[in-house]
C-alpha cells in the first residue's frame, strides 16, 4: 500500500510561465493513480502559527500569511505571495509532517509536495517559501514522536537553509548530497556535505551516496528519515547539472530504501525540485521515485 499526502492547494494555476512548475504536483499525482499502484491518499491541514513559529521569524511568518511579504524577499523566493500562494505554503508543511507521521505507521509515506530546503529563519529564497523538513522534524521532536531525525537532501542544490536552521541541533542530522557548483553561490554548512563535481554521471553519484548515508545511518541512528528526494539531478533537468541518468535515479532510489528498511528506519519523502520545458517528464521523474521508494520498502516487507 502506497500513502501519499496530498492536497488540492498544493496546485496553483499561474499564468507566469516561469522556471517553478506549480502544475507539477497535479501530474504526479495523475500518474499515480494511472500507475496501477494500490493507494491512499490522506489530506494534510495547514500547518498552525505557532508551529511555524518555532522555526522560523514570528515576523516573517506573519508577512507570508498577511500576504504582505517584501518585494526583496519575493524576488528572493523567485515568486510572487498571494493568498493562494500563502496557503499551500501552509499545506506543504503540514503535508510533510503528516507523511512522516504516517511513515513511523507504515513503514513508507511521500508528500506529493515538499523539500523547501532553501527556506531560512526569515525569509524564503529558491521557490521555498517555509522550510518544511525543519518544521516537521522539529515538531516531531516536541511531540515525542522521535528523538533523533535525519534529513538526508538529495536534491542537485544545497539544503542550505535546513542546514542553517538546525545547525545547533544534536537531535537532527543533515547529509546533504549535490553539485558543489551549483545554487546557491554560498553554502551553509550541514551535519555532512558532499558536494559533487559538474557531470559527475550515474557511477560517481551513486558511490557518493553509498560512501555516506550507510555511515551516517550506522554513526547517527536516526529514528526516521525525511528525505528530500529532487530530481533535478537528471541529465535533462534545466536547472541540475550532474548528468543522472533515469536507471541512476531508480537505483538512487532503491538504495536509500533499501539501507533504511534494513535498520527499520521509518522514511517519508518530499517532492524536491525538478524543472524543464518538459511537465510531463519531469511529473514523471518524480512519480518513478514515490513508486521505486515503495516498492522497494513492501518488497523488502515480502522477504
Amino acid at each position: 500500500m502506497l500513502h501519499v499526502v496530498h492536497h488540492p492547494g498544493y496546485v496553483v494555476e499561474t499564468e507566469c510561465a516561469g522556471t517553478f512548475p506549480h502544475d507539477k504536483y497535479a501530474l504526479v499525482m495523475r500518474m499515480l493513480g494511472e500507475s496501477g499502484a494500490t493507494m491512499t491518499v490522506h489530506t494534510p491541514e495547514v500547518m498552525p502559527r505557532e508551529w511555524l513559529e518555532a522555526v522560523h521569524d514570528p515576523i516573517y511568518v506573519d508577512e507570508v500569511i498577511g500576504c504582505s511579504v517584501p518585494m526583496a524577499k519575493q524576488r528572493r523566493i523567485g515568486f510572487a505571495i498571494d493568498k493562494r500562494i500563502s496557503r499551500r505554503s501552509q499545506l506543504s508543511p503540514g503535508g510533510t509532517w503528516l507523511a512522516a507521521k504516517l511513515a513511523l505507521r507504515h513503514g513508507y509515506a511521500a508528500n506529493s509536495a515538499g523539500g523547501s530546503h532553501h527556506a531560512l529563519a526569515d525569509t524564503g529564497a529558491g521557490y521555498c517559501v517555509f522550510n518544511d523538513l525543519a518544521l516537521a522534524a522539529n515538531r516531531l521532536i516536541e511531540e515525542g514522536d522521535v528523538s533523533r531525525i535525519l534529513i538526508l537532501d538529495l536534491d542537485v542544490h544545497q539544503g542550505d537553509g535546513t542546514a542553517a536552521l538546525t545547525a545547533v541541533r544534536s537531535d537532527i542530522f543533515t547529509l546533504s548530497i549535490h553539485a558543489e557548483k551549483n545554487f546557491p553561490t554560498r553554502k551553509a554548512r550541514s551535519s555532512l556535505d558532499v558536494g559533487l563535481p559538474d557531470a559527475t554521471g550515474d557511477a560517481g553519484y551513486l558511490d557518493a551516496l553509498a560512501g555516506s548515508l550507510p555511515m551516517v545511518l550506522e554513526h547517527f541512528m536516526p529514528e526516521l528519515i525525511l528525505l528530500q528526494a529532487g530530481v533535478d539531478v537528471h541529465v535533462a533537468d534545466k536547472l541540475g547539472r550532474l548528468s543522472v541518468t533515469d536507471e541512476g535515479l531508480a537505483e538512487r532510489d532503491r538504495f536509500v530504501a533499501t539501507e533504511a528498511k534494513r535498520r527499520g528506519i521509518p522514511l517519508a519523502s518530499t517532492l524536491g525540485g525538478g524543472y524543464g520545458a518538459d511537465r510531463q517528464a519531469v511529473a514523471l521523474r518524480h512519480t518513478s521515485t514515490i513508486l521505486a521508494l515503495a516498492a522497494t520498502i513492501n518488497e523488502s516487507d515480502a522477504n
